[in-house]
């Protein structure tokens, strides 16, 4: 593009600096740590910051399903930046999760400021700090990586991710991730579906080498509870890892857990306190996502300890580029990433992301290494909202519980809360849920609005 300057154009011009000798005398090593006090002469000053708001479609399983939770992981902001010497950087933030919209303050703060001095404040938010990185990157003529560390990998691990869902859903998911060369799912485990009903659905039709890794958010409350449940459930080899079955803070339930059961258990890093984590030997490996400062000083514990992990930073293809630079100098990001972009009709990139065997190479151009896909911004740009738009309404949701019995909400956070509060039993075998369609009655106008303001328990099923 016209706009982007090349740190190597810029070498080239500057050439007559430097005496031809001098080049053909100094050894490879001697070159590379030359080359950014070259670059360096360019001005790379933060002299635009521009905010684009897109809306990006869900693939069609994952809509009907988000909409119950997480409808709201549609919205971005795309953020770029152009330094006074011309050069070009974008990045992303979801801004309902894990993000915010950028700030008019923080725009101001940045401006007229060297991009390579700000790229590890996490203050700034995911957007501007990806922009950032990818600018300096470009500059330098560099991947991301060469900002972060040494190489570690050439090619890292992925995993495809899902919500909660019908287990046919999920066995939809599944084969569309073998298909894209995934061998890693992650996925939620939840108490309004029946897990091991879902679990023989679906390992019934996937490869022996395609593995699954199973989020309970904690809802299975304690040990007593998990530890029969999530032994049970190992006759399924598929099985890779649990992530927090119980309240990470329950430091002796999860010692204790961690003896019951033979699959490795993944806690988020920094609950409960990290060294308490480690001396207490809670769980087996860690999720470590959030800003680049944040992720690589987590990482740097997690690899002082041995211990492995995957990232999860969330969002579009923008995004997940971003991990792969983070996840090609982390030595212990040996855990498939987690990073939701597989939810989405559209990568927002190009190239976009491809896999094999489980794994998809480290872009090497410079920054980012692919291209914002400026069509599909043009097609998704959205106004940027005025408020948060969860939670999604107009759904009536149905438990059906083996008793006969049925439980109505209208949106996650209501049977949520109930769940993880123990009002309402947890994993019953022949468990689940469904969306009752409006079919423009008043019976299911008046369930809904009942429902809206108040969960409703039916000995039967009304509808």
């Amino acid at each position: 593009m016209k706009d982007k300057v090349s740190r190597r154009k810029a070498l080239v011009s500057l050439a007559g600096f430097v005496p031809a000798a001098g080049w053909a005398a100094a050894r490879p090593r001697q070159l590379a740590a030359a080359a950014p006090a070259m670059a360096g002469l360019l001005d790379t000053s933060i002299k635009k910051v521009d905010r684009t708001w897109v809306e990006v479609p869900f693939r069609p399983v994952p809509d009907r399903n988000m909409k119950r939770e997480l409808y709201q992981w549609r919205y971005f902001e795309i953020c770029r930046v152009t330094l006074a010497c011309g050069v070009t950087g974008f990045g992303e933030a979801m801004v309902y999760y894990g993000g915010r919209p950028l700030e008019d303050a923080t725009i101001a703060r940045v401006l007229g400021k060297k991009a390579a001095e700000l790229m590890w404040d996490d203050t700034l938010g995911n957007g501007l700090q990806q922009a950032l990185f990818d600018a300096v990157g470009k500059v330098n003529d560099v991947p991301i990586y060469r900002l972060m560390g040494e190489k570690y990998r050439d090619r890292a691990f992925v995993s495809w991710w899902a919500i909660d869902m019908p287990g046919k859903d999920w066995v939809s998911e599944c084969k569309d991730a073998v298909a894209a060369g995934y061998t890693d799912f992650k996925t939620k485990a939840r108490p309004w579906f029946d897990l091991d009903e879902q679990c023989r659905a679906l390992t019934a039709t996937i490869p022996n080498h395609f593995k699954i890794d199973f989020d309970y958010n904690a809802m299975l409350l304690n040990t007593a509870r998990a530890a029969p449940y999530c032994t049970a459930l190992e006759k399924y080899h598929h099985i890779a890892i649990w992530e927090s079955p119980i309240p990470q803070g329950d430091v002796e339930g999860n010692k204790l857990l961690r003896t019951k059961t033979t699959i490795p258990i993944a806690h988020h890093f920094g609950s409960p306190p990290i060294m308490t984590a480690l001396r207490e030997e809670v769980c087996d490996g860690f999720v470590i996502g959030g800003a680049a400062s944040r992720v690589k000083d987590n990482a740097t514990v997690a690899a002082a300890a041995s211990k492995p992990f995957w990232l999860q930073l969330v969002g579009t293809g923008i995004t997940a580029t971003f991990a792969l630079h983070l996840g090609a100098v982390l030595s212990h990001a040996r855990w498939p990433a987690v990073n939701c972009h597989q939810l989405y009709t559209h990568q927002m990139i190009t190239p976009g992301i491809e896999v094999a065997n489980g794994t998809t190479a480290i872009p090497e151009g410079p920054g980012l290494g692919v291209e914002l896909d400026e069509e599909a911004v043009e097609r998704f740009r959205i106004e940027p909202l005025k408020k948060n738009p969860y939670p999604y309404l107009g759904q009536l949701l149905a438990i059906r519980w083996p008793s006969g019995a049925t439980s109505y909400y209208t949106h996650t956070r209501q049977y949520w809360d109930d769940f993880a509060n123990g009002t309402l039993p947890v994993f019953p075998t022949g468990v689940y849920m469904e969306s009752i369609p409006n079919n423009g009655s008043a019976d299911w106008k008046d369930l809904q609005a009942r429902a809206a303001a108040k969960a409703i328990h039916s000995a039967g099923r009304p509808m």
